[in-house]
């Protein structure tokens, strides 16, 4: 078992680093505290081939590994924490769902600005009533001619603010069995957004009203029985929360081991204090092994899908390692650390937030001991 990256993989890692310190690295606190998507950045990424590292070349991508886009996602967040969203709408989210169920016209017609850096795509699933239970959504899809008619509302859509095409689950009939997906672009009749209203982390996020909107039968990504293959697709996406505050939170250690190897307090450096060399060590411990987990995960999905067991732990453990790395840092760092002057509490912030998106911890833990007894556990309450 070798835990060295192959000659191949470290020549990436470093053009992807020398890109971020060239790129992004200045004006990286601004970049943070300023609301809005950072059209910029991708087109600096566009650009560079970083958007589509998992798709295969004949769509335009990389033809790259699901290890190549965590990579390049390490690298571009240890630089500069909110250009690594910017990667993940560009590998992770609704890029790889089409990349993996997308119809030839699909692939056509979005594919080209998504790529260029020209728009950006969202994923619209949770609702009012429908979080963690997902499967209890009600935006329904009711046939009308060849195609449908969309009715209900989305919150808590990332980039939907600002995206050009949404990915939306809907139910086409009962059950889990009756879910799917269509495809919805800005501007579509029947089709707005509610005013913007801000996470902790000062990210932008607007919820979608559909009111008999008309999806032509070209615009059903999946349609009845799609609930499965979709959540697979999400793993990805889980795959990028799990990169990004785990890479957040090696950002933060950094930061916080330099401070502690220049700070001087009651006339000696912070780092020859026991109590936070105590803290150091659990964060190196926290980070290291949590890594090992997302790289597992990655490494065996190749080409594909991650496993979505895997992608649990490893979620689990990052979004955990990530917070805590970030918020003792903070503390390491006293005053420092609490100033908008840096991006420590910045960081504290955007990890908090994947505690709780992509699937609460506490989801994650659900699967993971579905996992342990190989059979799945229902949290409805019984029926009569």
């Amino acid at each position: 078992m070798n835990f060295e990256l192959n000659e191949e993989q470290s020549a990436f890692q470093q053009v992807v680093r020398g890109f971020a310190e060239r790129h992004l690295a200045k004006g990286a606190v601004e970049r943070a505290h300023t609301v809005g998507f950072p059209w910029d950045v991708a087109k600096l990424m566009a650009d560079q081939g970083l958007f589509g590292i998992m798709l295969p070349e004949e769509d335009g991508g990389a033809g790259g590994t699901v290890f190549d886009a965590v990579l390049a996602m390490e690298q571009i967040a240890q630089v500069c924490p909110r250009s690594a969203d910017v990667l993940q709408a560009g590998n992770f989210g609704a890029f790889r769902t089409f990349g993996e169920y997308a119809s030839p016209y699909q692939k056509e017609r979005f594919f080209k600005p998504l790529l260029a850096g020209e728009a950006v795509a969202a994923v619209g699933m949770t609702e009012p009533d429908a979080g963690s239970a997902l499967t209890d959504l009600k935006t329904f899809c009711t046939p009308d001619g060849p195609g449908f008619r969309l009715n209900g509302q989305k919150v808590f859509t990332t980039n939907s603010a600002e995206a050009n095409v949404f990915v939306i689950y809907c139910r086409f009939g009962p059950g889990v069995g009756g879910i799917g997906s269509v495809l919805v672009e800005r501007g579509m009749e029947g089709f707005r957004l509610g005013q913007p209203s801000l996470y902790m982390n000062d990210e932008e996020w607007c919820a979608l009203y559909f009111d008999n909107v008309y999806i032509p039968p070209e615009m059903v990504l999946l349609g009845p029985g799609g609930f499965k293959k979709q959540i697979g697709g999400f793993n990805v996406e889980r795959v990028g929360n799990t990169t990004r505050a785990l890479a957040l939170g090696e950002y933060c250690f950094n930061a916080a081991r330099e401070h502690a190897m220049q700070r001087v307090q009651f006339g000696r450096r912070l780092m020859e204090f026991q109590g936070l060399q105590w803290k150091f060590a659990e964060m190196r411990v926290a980070l290291d092994s949590a890594r090992l987990l997302l790289y597992r995960a990655a490494v065996n999905a190749g080409r594909s899908l991650p496993d979505g067991q895997e992608v649990a732990m490893a979620k689990y453990a990052c979004n955990q390692a990530g917070w805590m790395a970030a918020n003792e840092s903070m503390q390491v760092m006293g005053g420092t650390g609490y100033s908008k002057d840096l991006l420590i509490e910045y960081c504290v912030r955007r990890t908090r937030g994947w505690m709780i998106a992509g699937g609460s911890l506490e989801v994650m833990k659900n699967r993971i001991a579905e996992g342990v007894f190989g059979q799945s556990f229902s949290q409805r309450p019984p029926k009569a």
